[in-house]
């Protein structure tokens, strides 16, 4: 909408992983070169940790970009992947022929015998253990078991953790004192403080395109940086609306009325102040003015970025499907679609085949049916709801809802579909379940729940 105006090639502020964007300052940069030393020379695990929107997943890919081409990489983004699955989920990854039922002792082998032979062809194997704070002790544990496979001078798989804070806290439990025991090397991505919001900004703007004077004036990088906690991904939501209301003004300059405006529409700042409050209903009118003009298409502040990531994706709307997807959305939306789905999930359940095998799109964090409700709404409009499964799990001991889509006779098919999914689900690395799976899952969250 704005990019021609601000004479832009293409959309600088896209909260989807984009290595182009990658920004080195903030200490991003030191890290990623300690990164790729550390999967090089290492011999143990490797752990980094940052909040919610501080570029963890920037940095993971980055850092697939930057390893050399004899390092082969493993991508595990399922925080509730139980400790009997997680050899099949690399397995499968590394497109091991493995049944999906085939047991730990066998599928142990097979992972075994396949990082031998890349060590003998002079290859490496890293595993990336993203979202690693909310997966049970147990698949923890299972983890720094995968670590104890090597040769006798070298380690066969490397392993990096990428968690949230709460991951630091999970290892002080004893009961996975060995796994903390293994981490040789520890890193922290920090919010960027004013002066690294403001160097980020203006990087991102000519990464884009820009070519003028900086569009982002002092008190509007002031204000982004306090609205924002110095987290990437909130700042690129923030300038992203902030450029759109500056737009709406036909200005060049985002001051700080139009960042305030755009961060009330992102709810990431508290309106209390009553001079804030006069800014930001300056800055709404304008935005109306433009939605009036035709600019808003609908909505006070268009989302300009893709889907959130997993955590969140319940909070956001989903891109709408593109002309090639293969998938059937109804054009009608079902009244109570979370009952509808938790009652049909439990009824294929029970007469599904053990190896039957559905494809996980998305965890749901809490048990609040009206925001799982709001997901299968925009997730009815992508794919055909009728196959749609849910149930209720846990993440990091905390209360969830998992969402599956499809049912198939075996991992052909299921795969075919993975690969036919619409670009929104596929961004979300989807991956394969079985109906064993997850019947487990379910008794031991009930068991759980009993035991509380």
């Amino acid at each position: 909408m704005y990019l021609e105006f601000f004479g832009l090639s293409k959309p600088p502020f896209r909260i989807t992983p984009n290595t182009e964007f990658f920004f080195p300052g903030g200490n991003r940069g030191a890290i990623l070169d300690a990164l790729i030393y550390a999967i090089r020379h290492g011999e143990g695990i490797v752990k980094v940790v940052g909040e919610v929107g501080s570029g963890k997943t920037m940095l993971c890919r980055m850092l697939e970009d930057s390893l050399p081409e004899t390092v082969e990489t493993v991508y595990l983004a399922n925080p509730s992947v139980q400790p009997g699955e997680i050899l099949h989920a690399i397995a499968f990854e590394l497109h091991l022929s493995l049944a999906p039922d085939a047991p730990r002792l066998q599928a142990m082998q097979a992972l075994y015998d396949y990082l031998l032979q890349r060590h003998a062809e002079g290859r490496q194997v890293v595993l990336f253990v993203e979202e690693a704070q909310a997966m049970p002790l147990a698949t923890l544990e299972e983890i720094r078991l995968l670590s104890n496979l090597e040769t006798q001078h070298h380690k066969l798989l490397q392993i990096v953790l990428f968690g949230q804070p709460e991951l630091d806290e999970l290892l002080t439990d004893p009961a996975i004192r060995q796994l903390r025991e293994r981490i040789v090397h520890s890193f922290h991505l920090d919010p960027l403080n004013a002066t690294d919001t403001r160097a980020y900004l203006n990087f991102r703007m000519r990464q884009a395109g820009y070519k003028g004077p900086d569009v982002f004036g002092p008190a509007a990088v002031r204000e982004i940086q306090r609205a924002s906690l110095g987290l990437t991904r909130r700042i690129n939501i923030i300038a992203d609306k902030a450029l759109l209301v500056a737009y709406t003004e036909r200005t060049h300059e985002v001051n700080a009325r139009h960042v305030l405006a755009a961060a009330k529409d992102s709810e990431f700042i508290d309106f209390a102040h009553p001079s804030r409050r006069r800014l930001w209903a300056g800055g709404v009118a304008l935005v109306l003015l433009g939605a009036v003009a035709g600019f808003g298409a609908g909505r006070l502040l268009p989302a300009a970025a893709p889907p959130a990531p997993m955590a969140t994706l319940a909070r956001a709307p989903l891109a709408a499907p593109s002309a090639s997807s293969p998938a059937t959305p109804k054009t009608t939306i079902p009244p109570g679609l979370a009952a509808a789905r938790l009652t049909a999930t439990e009824a294929w359940l029970a007469k599904a085949p053990a190896d039957t095998l559905s494809i996980h799109v998305q965890l749901i964090s809490g048990t609040d049916l009206n925001k799982l409700e709001l997901y299968l709404e925009e997730l009815a409009k992508l794919v055909e709801i009728e196959k749609v499964f849910v149930y209720r799990t846990q993440a990091g001991g905390k209360p969830a809802v998992s969402v599956l889509y499809g049912s198939f006779p075996d991992p052909a098919a299921a795969k075919q579909a993975m690969s036919r999914l619409p670009a929104a689900l596929r961004a979300q690395r989807p991956y394969l379940r079985s109906v064993r799976g997850v019947r487990e899952e379910i008794r031991k969250t009930r068991e759980s729940h009993e035991a509380g």
